[in-house]
């Protein structure tokens, strides 16, 4: 990958872990399917009416539309609500590295390089951590792993379905798929919290809860997934997605920063093998066969 493309993906992978902390700040205001449906809604309002349709099929469109609202989304703000705190969930969605390359692998036939399966095994191992403290004290419940871990899984094949789409306009994929995962969203809502909770939180957000909800559509929708996908569509899923591993950096930062979230050493202990994991894999995808 060049230089310019690296800084991009590291680019996107800043704003996505300082995210985890505005996504808690909206979570305050909103129900989590009404705050992702929010961010959908402003991703393709007003810019769809500008922007041209991508030169894609609809039902790529819908399909990847789908997954990453209801599935990528919606999962990981229901976590977030109360279930896994913002540095953890950082952590722990960076397992849609392994199953994006998995599927890659069934799929594209993208080979595996040797070094990548024990680089694999140190990220699995600081996914254990995790696994291994589950308790309300640490931040973690098993249903908020899980819930996750549901999320990485749709965050894998969203990853599948842009590479499949080829090298097309990757703003337009992400406002005019934006619909797709938009209307769903509202429907679960509705069904979810019922059309006088979501007014009386519509009416009662204050100016950081609608900041986030613009930071979600502007910042990492647009920016973030248009410029992921642009990636994904010139170089191999191996060697983009395990940039996404230092989000768990940004993220359980910030929200130690902003939020006080606690570190302590096996929450340490489990990033610093997923960052391990990720600088063998980067060596791994840098060696020459």
């Amino acid at each position: 990958m060049p230089l310019t493309h690296l800084l991009l993906a590291l680019a996107v992978v800043a704003v996505w872990g300082t995210n985890f902390v505005v996504i808690r700040w909206g979570l305050d205001a909103f129900a989590p399917y009404t705050f992702a449906a929010l961010r959908y809604t402003f991703s393709f309002l007003p810019f769809i009416f500008f922007i041209p349709k991508p030169a894609m099929s609809w039902g790529k469109l819908a399909a990847f539309g789908a997954l990453i609202g209801v599935g990528q989304f919606g999962l990981l703000f229901w976590a977030m609500r109360s279930d896994i705190s913002p540095g953890l969930a950082s952590l722990v969605i960076q397992s849609q590295v392994f199953f994006t390359i998995g599927l890659s692998a069934l799929m594209y036939r993208d080979r595996l390089k040797a070094l990548q399966w024990p680089a694999f095994a140190l990220a699995v191992g600081g996914l254990a951590i995790v696994a291994s403290h589950v308790s309300t004290q640490a931040g973690v419940t098993a249903f908020g792993i899980a819930l996750v871990i549901g999320a990485a899984v749709a965050w894998a094949v969203c990853n599948l379905i842009a590479r499949a789409a080829g090298k097309v306009d990757a703003l337009g994929f992400m406002v005019w798929s934006s619909p797709f995962a938009a209307l769903p969203l509202w429907i679960i809502s509705l069904l979810q919290n019922g059309v006088p909770a979501i007014g009386e939180s519509l009416a009662h957000a204050g100016l950081v809860a609608w900041l986030a909800v613009a930071w979600q559509a502007v910042g990492n929708t647009l920016f973030g997934y248009g410029v992921w996908n642009w990636l994904l569509a010139r170089h191999d899923a191996s060697t983009v997605t395990p940039t996404a591993l230092l989000v768990p950096v940004f993220g359980m930062t910030a929200s130690a920063i902003a939020l006080h979230e606690g570190l302590p050493m096996w929450k340490l202990g489990a990033a610093a093998l997923v960052m391990g994991g990720l600088a063998v894999n980067l060596l791994a995808t840098r060696r020459k066969a």
